[in-house]
Formats: structure tokens, sequence, C-alpha cells
């Protein structure tokens, strides 16, 4: 998509705004965020044209309201997109991503569905590489600890994991192993892997905060010791980045069902939410499916505004 289509896409999307108010009003309105919540300048109420008719004097903020929105000057480069060329492209659902972001019990191989399992979850992203095929150190750390219950129950609680096998055999045919080898070796790269086993403890920002490399038998206590160490740096430099984002609109949200994501509210039209994660995937969803609090907090920040 030309940037101009997707200028023109992105205003119509988020324009909600009311037909009254002078130019100069408009002008200061398009310049306020929405406070930390992230709500975009303009919640669309109705069609392209005109917005959510309002009681005369109802689109008037108090100060306290005015000072609290003007904080966040919330752009358009802050909305995030799934395919920047492709705006129109489908959306899920939100029950639908919820539902894939549940943490699995054992070793994941899909890198980007790891990462953002581990960013809706707030939980750290540990990644084994191995070469399952070729390393008696790697089949040695398997079975002394990685395989061990205790080892499962505090990893499934405390992290994401994922595994990078150079010699991966969890495929159906010999194409699907041979596509994941090569996708794996470009992982080992890309994280800066040398030599098996290699496990890096990752936060939710990207940034690898664990690496430990190599294993010798009998010493499984004191590389979990060192995992955990690592994993719970890796927690609170995950709280700092949540926080940094939440700055930019970012927040917590939860269905009925208790399951949470963590994103922005990129689009609002009559009910209906687009909410964008920090990775650019974004999921639709109706109102009424949020939870009371998500659902109260919306009307608080329509409120503010003046919005019905």
């Amino acid at each position: 998509m030309k940037p101009s289509h997707r200028l023109i896409y992105l205003t119509a999307a988020l324009a909600l705004g009311s037909c009254a108010g002078s130019k100069k009003e408009d002008s200061a309105a398009a310049n306020n965020g929405f406070g930390p919540s992230g709500i975009p300048m303009h919640l669309r109420g109705g069609g392209m044209e005109g917005g959510t008719p309002i009681a005369p004097g109802g689109n008037q903020q108090d100060k306290a309201a005015a000072e609290m929105l003007a904080k966040l000057n919330y752009t358009d480069a802050d909305l995030a997109w799934t395919d920047p060329d492709n705006a129109d492209a489908d959306i899920p659902k939100l029950s639908q991503v919820m539902a894939g972001a549940t943490s699995g019990t054992n070793w994941g191989e899909d890198e980007p569905r790891a990462l953002r399992m581990a960013r809706r979850e707030g939980k750290p992203l540990m990644v084994w590489f191995t070469d399952s095929k070729n390393s008696a150190a790697c089949k040695t750390l398997s079975d002394q600890l990685l395989n061990k219950p205790e080892f499962e129950s505090w990893a499934k609680e405390n992290t994401i994991r994922l595994v990078v096998d150079l010699n991966p055999t969890s495929g159906k045919d010999i194409d699907t192993n041979k596509r994941l080898q090569l996708n794996n070796r470009e992982l080992k790269k890309k994280y800066n892997a040398r030599g098996f086993p290699t496990i890096m403890v990752i936060a939710g920002s990207g940034e690898v905060i664990g690496r430990y490399t190599g294993y010798r038998r009998g010493k499984e206590d004191f590389l979990w010791g060192q995992m955990k160490q690592g994993v719970s740096i890796a927690q609170e430099k995950q709280k700092t980045w949540r926080a940094s984002l939440e700055k930019k609109g970012y927040r917590e949200w939860s269905d009925h069902q208790g399951r949470t994501i963590f994103a922005k509210l990129a689009s609002y039209n009559d009910g209906n939410l687009i909410l964008a994660e920090p990775d650019g995937h974004r999921a639709q969803t109706g109102e009424r499916y949020l939870s009371s609090e998500d659902q109260t907090w919306i009307k608080e920040q329509k409120a503010a505004r003046g919005i019905q």
C-alpha cells in the first residue's frame, strides 16, 4: 500500500470527532493523547462522516482531565499494524489469539510464537540450543535436568520455552524437518549460540539476560541455579519494559475467562475494538467480551472526552 493510501486508511479508521467546535479546537485535540490508557484521539461511534451525537456542553472536559490527556502525544506513528502493506488483511478474533496464548507444557519450536507468548504472559523466554543427534552433553543435560518433573514444574510456571535443535525430528516428513533445520541454523546465528548445549534466558524486549553454554555431568543444580537467577533478572527487566510501553498506551486486557493480552487500543468503533500488540499483531473483539474492569475503563476514557 502506498504511504498516501495508508494515511487515508488510518485517518478514516480512527476518526470519530464531532462536527462541533472550531478548527483551532480540532487542531488542539489532534495533538492530545488519551492519557496513559492509550485510546486513540478519536473514537468512532458512527460512519465515516460525523460522530456520536452529544448533548450541548457534553464535550467539555474538566481541567484535571484535560491536563491528564495532554500528557501523552499519541500519533499515527504509535499505531502498530500486522502488515503495513495490507491494512485490510483479516484480523483474528481476540478469543482466538487468547486461546493460543496459553503456556505449553514442553518446549515449542516456533520462535515468533514463543516470543509473542512470553510478551503476552509477562514471562521470560528460555531458549535451548541443542544437537540431539550428535551432542552427548545435550542428552546428559536433558536426562539429568530438563526432563525432571521438578524442573518441568518450575519452567512451566516461570518461563516460555523454545527448543532450537540442529537435527530436529519432530516434523511429520523429511521436508518439514529440513525446513526446520535450516530455520534453526539461522536462529543459532541470530542469537550467537556457540557450542552445545546452550541455554539462553531472554526478556520480553528481546534482550538476552543469561547465556549458559556447555554442561558437565553432575552440575545440574549449579546450572539450574544460574537459570533461576537469569529468569529473576529477566522478570525485573520485563516489568521495566512493560512500564515503558504503558506510557505509549499499552495495557493488559482480559476477557471473562481471565485470559489476558498486553496491547494498546488501535481502533474503536461503536463497541468494536482492534488491539495491537507490541510486535504489531492485531486482534479484534467486541466490548461486551471484555472483562468488567476493561468495560469500565473504556467508559471512563470516553467520559473524559465527553463522548457518549
